[in-house]
């Protein structure tokens, strides 16, 4: 592969591990935020956001579903959801860290773990029908991929 098509996958590289890291801080304040509201408070938001939208149109299904869902999350499921979008953006968070500081231990881990977690998703996909899982799943493999060949250069380097 010539220089310009493996600094351009490189840049890739650099960008999907900067997203992914975005998107483990995200999981990480949602974690956070889930263990200190309350379910009322959680419903009472979700009731305020949907009202107006159900009021206009009592049969919308997505602001229907919100809102019954809303009063519904127990607080059984409110610890579960914290817990993990907590230790899943955690999780995320060193080895998005270890990854960009190129340390080899995160290379194997993180195709361990996204490999794990891209499982997860197609299995709660199965459930679920989430187009959002399966667009977070292509990311993941994709991300995978370039995990895969950014260890292999390093290595290569490594080597040298």
């Amino acid at each position: 592969m010539n220089p310009a098509d493996e600094r351009r996958i490189h840049q890739l590289f650099e960008i999907s591990v900067w997203l992914k890291g975005a998107h483990a801080l995200i999981e990480c304040l949602g974690g956070l935020l889930l263990y200190v509201a309350t379910t009322d408070a959680i419903a009472s938001f979700v009731n305020t956001l949907t009202q107006e939208e159900l009021i206009e149109d009592p049969n919308d299904l997505i602001a229907g579903y919100l809102s019954q869902a809303a009063s519904q999350f127990s607080v059984a499921s409110k610890e579960f959801y914290a817990f993990y979008l907590l230790s899943h953006g955690l999780i995320k968070l060193l080895l998005v860290i270890g990854l960009l500081r190129g340390k080899l231990w995160s290379y194997p881990a993180s195709l361990a773990a996204l490999g794990a977690f891209m499982i997860y998703q197609v299995y709660r996909y199965s459930y679920t029908h989430s187009i959002g899982l399966l667009v977070l799943t292509v990311f993941d493999a994709v991300v995978m991929v370039l995990i895969w060949h950014e260890w292999r250069v390093v290595r290569r380097h490594v080597k040298a």
